[in-house]
């Protein structure tokens, strides 16, 4: 009966789980945000004349 006591893989299976879980928020996650990713183009150059221009509308009231 001493396989009973026998703890040793015990933190293992504790580790899988663990990593198990967080692969899966991961992946809800992307699937979440998944249409932002698709439907976002990256346009720098607006991008900064935006808060350039946010910035100086603040600075200048």
């Amino acid at each position: 009966m001493s396989f009973l006591k026998d703890e040793g893989g015990q933190g293992a299976a504790e580790y899988i789980l663990l990593f198990g879980g967080v692969i899966v928020i991961a992946i809800a996650a992307l699937l979440i945000y998944n249409a932002y990713f698709k439907n976002t183009s990256l346009n720098t150059a607006e991008d900064i004349n935006t808060v350039r221009s946010s910035v100086n509308k603040t600075a200048n009231p």
